[in-house]
């Protein structure tokens, strides 16, 4: 009798193991995101995954137990999914570590801090298992914006008598930046910034914000454009604008909060505008609606109270869900996002964030249609810096299949660009950036 049972228990298992165990979940999809800030692996399936990691510093690998599935082509396929120019993951291994349970390997480029959570269903995803390996060692962004600046100079610093014009001294500038206050929205105690000080080595830095990224595409149009791309590439050109430019004597440098497809929480894109201490903050997205007939770019502030429309609540209540979308491991955040997001706001910054869009929708409006002929106001949670202008650009309705075509032509995205930049200028044509000292006191 147990030799009957023993046998017949073996057969199911060995039925099983042909596909799957019976109730567990099937595994739909598998992305990897590789950049700079962080790298991560997605996998996703139609029920939430049993795991058990454990992390080896030497040399850096993770490890991930799997548990209550079998060895499928789904899992397979993440080993030729890596990218050889990866930052961190040098390779994934996978394997049928005992019955049941899937062994995942990831081979580590550099020392990480490893996070593994689980994501519930949203949008169109069904229940998502995440790898984010996060270097422990990043880059000052800050510092690299002051050294692209030094090579400016260096390319520029010598006279036609093959005499040195004066040199920035890097570590002077990079501690007055950080031991100074960050350039305000002054509001209505601004002082227009002095001839002397307005030709200064300031250094002008604009953070530009590409919406969505990652496992966050925003809007989809009719023709399967995503709007997480089209906007990378409006900023990259935007970008290269800000770059080959010179404000009132200043050098001036863009900043993207992402530079690539990946994903960034929406506070954390307002840390990386402060980290840097952003003159001006420009997140650039492409509207969406349930129909394809809206139509025309909108510019949006911060609004301290009711939204200015129905329109721009509902807007931003859909821009504020990205978090979810995209994929916010909510153990890990920042214990003073309530704080940084919902309560430092300043009329301040929202006056002067006001003069921005207004600045940059009187140039929008010469390339093409605007969906609203004002600065519309909302909270939009990506907006809330309370030192930083800052400004939601939305440069048409991807939903409308017109608007779709134009967004994908590069004549529009050039045309777009320029437009921005000079709202830019024009902004500070009006409002001169704040002199900073660079001795400390």
């Amino acid at each position: 009798m147990k030799r009957r049972t023993l046998l017949q228990t073996s057969s199911l298992a060995l039925l099983l193991g042909q596909g799957e165990f019976a109730g567990a979940a099937t595994i739909l999809a598998v992305r990897i995101w590789p950049a700079a800030d962080y790298s991560r692996v997605t996998i996703e399936s139609d029920a939430e995954l049993k795991v058990r990691q454990f992390f080896v510093p030497s040399p850096p690998r993770l490890a991930v137990d799997i548990h209550d599935i079998e060895l499928n082509p789904a899992l397979k396929a993440l080993v030729a999914k890596v990218d050889a120019n990866d930052p961190t993951i040098a390779g994934i291994r996978v394997a049928q570590n005992a019955p049941g349970v899937v062994r995942l390997v990831l081979d580590l480029k550099q020392p990480v801090t490893p996070q593994v959570f689980t994501l519930a269903p949203v949008a169109a995803y069904r229940y998502r298992l995440v790898f984010d390996m996060v270097p422990t060692q990043l880059a000052d962004p800050l510092e690299a914006l002051i050294a692209s600046r030094l090579q400016g100079d260096a390319r520029s610093g010598t006279t036609s008598a093959g005499e040195r014009t004066s040199a920035v001294d890097p570590l002077g500038e990079l501690i007055a930046r950080q031991a100074s206050k960050p350039a305000s929205a002054a509001g209505t105690d601004r002082k227009p910034a002095s001839t002397e000080s307005a030709l200064t080595d300031r250094l002008i830095i604009i953070a530009l914000d590409p919406g969505h990224g990652g496992e966050d595409p925003g809007a989809i149009g009719p023709g399967g454009t995503r709007e997480k791309d089209v906007v990378l590439s409006i900023a990259h050109l935007l970008r290269d604008r800000i770059n080959a430019s010179v404000i009132n004597g200043n050098t001036v440098r863009a900043y993207l909060t992402r530079d690539a497809d990946f994903f960034v929480p929406l506070h954390v894109r307002v840390q990386k505008a402060r980290h840097v201490q952003a003159d001006l903050f420009v997140s650039i997205h492409a509207d969406a609606f349930f129909t394809p007939r809206p139509q025309g770019a909108s510019v949006f502030a911060l609004s301290h109270g009711a939204a200015s429309s129905s329109a721009a609540r509902w807007m931003a209540e859909r821009e504020n869900k990205a978090d979810q979308i995209g994929g916010l491991n909510v153990k890990t955040r920042d214990v003073q996002l309530k704080h940084a997001l919902f309560d430092m706001s300043t009329t301040a910054q929202i006056n002067d964030s006001l003069k921005l869009g207004g600045a940059m929708l009187g140039e929008i409006a010469r390339v093409g249609k605007l969906h609203k002929g004002k600065v519309e106001q909302a909270g939009f949670a990506v907006l809330k810096a309370p030192d930083i202008p800052s400004v939601l650009v939305e440069a048409a309705f991807i939903s409308n299949p017109e608007e779709e075509a134009k967004l994908n032509s590069d004549d529009y995205q050039q045309r777009l660009a320029d437009a921005l930049m000079r709202g830019i200028e024009g902004y500070f044509s009006k409002n001169p950036p704040l002199a900073r000292n660079r001795k400390l006191s």
